[in-house]
């Protein structure tokens, strides 16, 4: 490492400890106040004031709820987009801490509140390196990223991926150590797709089958053949999850119903194992329905695409982010199958998500789980990441 890259990585560092306590501040505000889907009217305004305290000049009301700022350079260039996301879970806290949530039935267990502190203390920071930057760092707080109703899609409808040429996102891990930064190559986040299927058969009593056709039989041998389509269709390598949550048909013991519902989601890591799942889905249906002399209708819903993590951009950031960090950068596949909306701006420019451990010691933590107590240290290694990643993307014209 050369002396100018080790001098910037402790400049970065002290800055955003100095800082820290401040962050972490608002992420407890932030906590104890959850707010869900497109209803971060209170985080929001927390963010645009502390931007307005950075002299910036931050837009509101962006996809409903969400804000909007961008830091320019000296110097025209390229516009990396950073997005934070503000929404809660409707989980009751069960974690008994000082700040915990005020709200019942509404819980940050997803530890967006950490990356709305992080982004803020990005924000606080980058305009010092203004004069320096190639280009525009655009910075985005997102409501609803945890509901169907998507606050990526909103937020790019009003503007806020028109022009970029990065798209970088970091989500807090638990199972990493506390600052540990992570990058994966291929699919970070899963696709979501969702289905509605209704099996129609013809009702008749349960002592005489023969005189109708039943759809719960059909529904039981429909059930069974999908989930070939994992274990005998698909390369493990390449592999997807296809899951049915709720089945539905019949009202009483002697009856054979008219019809059965079955609702599911399906998840894949890329868009060609998306579109043979859909395909392979869909033709299952037909040949039950053929077989078993009933009537399918399929509503399948395609939900967010997988985000996929661009090579090009993975090779620079990890070089950029071991200027940074003592420790090295881990760079492992994910085996996860959640699902992330950021994937709609990755769809549009090519981006990445970065992941920052906050495994706090002693604990054995996962998101999205009503006990959830991330380790606060994670907020500033996700600032020094993402304004290290920030100054030297837009410094260096080899990127």
């Amino acid at each position: 490492m050369t002396d100018e890259k080790a001098r910037l990585a402790r400049e970065i560092s002290a800055s955003v400890a100095a800082i820290e306590p401040q962050l972490i501040a608002i992420r407890r505000d932030i906590h104890a106040h959850p707010e869900l889907g497109f209803d971060t009217l209170r985080t929001a305004e927390i963010v645009a004031a502390w931007l307005r305290d950075q002299g910036l000049t931050p837009q509101t009301g962006v996809g409903r709820t969400g804000v909007m700022v961008d830091i320019v350079g000296a110097h025209p260039g390229k516009t990396l987009l950073l997005r934070a996301d503000m929404d809660a879970l409707p989980i009751h806290e069960q974690t008994g801490l000082p700040f915990s949530s005020t709200i019942a039935g509404k819980m940050h267990a997803c530890g967006h509140d950490l990356h709305t502190a992080t982004l803020l203390g990005v924000a606080a920071i980058l305009p010092r390196y203004r004069q320096q930057l190639n280009g525009t760092v655009r910075l985005i707080f997102q409501p609803a990223e945890e509901t169907p109703e998507s606050g990526a899609e909103a937020m790019i409808a009003d503007g806020a991926a028109d022009g970029i040429d990065w798209a970088v996102t970091l989500h807090n891990k638990p199972e990493l150590a506390a600052g540990e930064v992570a990058l994966t190559r291929g699919g970070s986040t899963a696709s979501s797709d969702e289905f509605d299927v209704r099996v129609f058969g013809i009702s008749t009593h349960a002592a005489r089958p023969h005189m109708g056709v039943d759809p719960i039989v059909a529904t039981a041998h429909l059930i069974s053949q999908l989930q070939t389509l994992i274990s005998r269709e698909r390369d493990p390598a390449h592999s997807a999850v296809l899951t049915i949550g709720h089945i539905q048909g019949g009202a009483t013991h002697n009856i054979i119903p008219d019809s059965c519902l079955l609702q599911g989601t399906i998840r894949t890591k890329s868009p060609q194992v998306r579109a043979d799942m859909e395909t392979s889905f869909r033709r299952v249906c037909a040949g039950v329905a053929l077989a078993m002399n009933v009537r399918i209708e399929v509503d399948y819903l395609r939900g967010v695409p997988p985000l996929m993590n661009d090579d090009r951009l993975i090779d620079a950031l990890e070089t950029i982010l071991s200027h940074q960090f003592a420790r090295p950068i881990v760079a492992k596949p994910s085996d996860s199958f959640g699902a992330e909306d950021f994937s709609l701006f990755t769809e549009r420019a090519p981006g990445c998500q970065i992941h920052i451990g906050s495994a706090t010691p002693g604990r054995n933590d996962h998101l999205h789980n009503s006990d959830y107590q991330p380790d606060e240290r994670s907020i500033a290694a996700g600032a020094q990441a993402l304004t290290r990643l920030a100054v030297d993307l837009l410094t260096d014209n080899n990127h």
